[in-house]
């Protein structure tokens, strides 16, 4: 015989009911997200951690007497160096032109990579021909694209933004491909009943389920394009266009050490905040599909 269900009002219905409510109030304090404040200082402190851990090693190196301080100088003689930089209207004009350039380069870099990856993706006969020469683009030093950049380009601004197309291109079609290749066949299936075709199929199925392989890939590009412009400013040096590349250069050739210590500390502290950038974006991603509780 068939055992009846329990009955409202029972005592073996009240138990089941006390530890339904057990379960949602547990779920409900796992969902529980500490505050702003305190979310800001455990995602800071380590950083500050491992900065002032840097610094000491830094100065620990300069007393040790391994290099003269002319060459290595310590922190107390660059980030006094490092302030005056700042206060100079033709530093903030240089970093203005550097990450201008990183902007428009960055966003070719996805056009590039964005149609490059969706074609590969879904021909077959493009990704056996061309998938393993992306990955070989995306693994080719980017100093090596700037003697045929300048004999195409001379020393130009396309020279340097021709470089960091190809350098962050490949990293961003390689990540939309591998969006693309783990997006599971059951989605691919449902959205063609529901007579998704074309560009539709990858507006409202293909990128929304490959977009955390994508943001890697972006990530990772971007990563590519900073590396490349910064041995751009380097090699191409444009006049009456002083970059933070081009005063690195400068400070080299002048022998000038804590100011191109200083320089360098910059388009570190760049890197470092433009790669928080997107953690929290990659974060905020996971969160919204439920695989980040914190």
């Amino acid at each position: 015989m068939e055992r009846e269900p329990a009955k409202p009002g029972t005592p073996a219905t009240n138990v089941l009911e006390r530890q339904i409510a057990g379960l949602d109030a547990l779920e409900m304090a796992n969902r529980s997200r500490p505050g702003l404040l305190r979310r800001t200082w455990a995602s800071t402190w380590p950083v500050l951690a491992a900065v002032a851990i840097a610094i000491g090693a830094w100065e620990l190196v300069v007393l040790s007497g391994w290099k003269p301080t002319y060459v290595l100088p310590g922190p107390a003689q660059v980030f006094p160096q490092l302030g005056r930089d700042l206060s100079e209207s033709s530093f903030w004009a240089g970093l203005g032109l550097t990450m201008r350039r990183a902007i428009i380069g960055f966003a070719l870099a996805i056009i590039a990579g964005v149609l490059l990856g969706a074609v590969v993706s879904r021909v077959r006969f493009l990704r056996v021909a061309f998938g393993s020469l992306i990955t070989g683009l995306q693994t080719m030093p980017s100093i090596a694209w700037f003697p045929l950049a300048i004999l195409l380009f001379q020393l130009s601004e396309s020279a340097i933004l021709f470089v960091i197309v190809l350098g962050a291109a490949p990293s961003i079609a390689n990540g939309l491909i591998a969006g693309v290749d783990y997006t599971p066949p059951i989605l691919l299936r449902a959205g063609k009943i529901l007579g998704l075709r074309g560009l539709a199929l990858y507006r409202h199925l293909i990128l929304p389920a490959s977009l955390p392989a994508f943001v890697t890939g972006l990530k990772q590009g971007w990563a590519f394009a900073w590396r490349s412009l910064m041995a751009g400013e380097l090699l191409v040096i444009i006049g009456h266009h002083t970059s933070l590349g081009v005063r690195l250069e400068y400070a080299r050739e002048n022998i000038d050490a804590p100011d191109m210590i200083a320089v360098m500390i910059v388009i570190l502290f760049i890197g470092i905040v433009i790669d928080r950038l997107f953690s929290a974006a990659d974060r905020a991603l996971r969160r919204s599909r439920g695989l980040d509780p914190s």
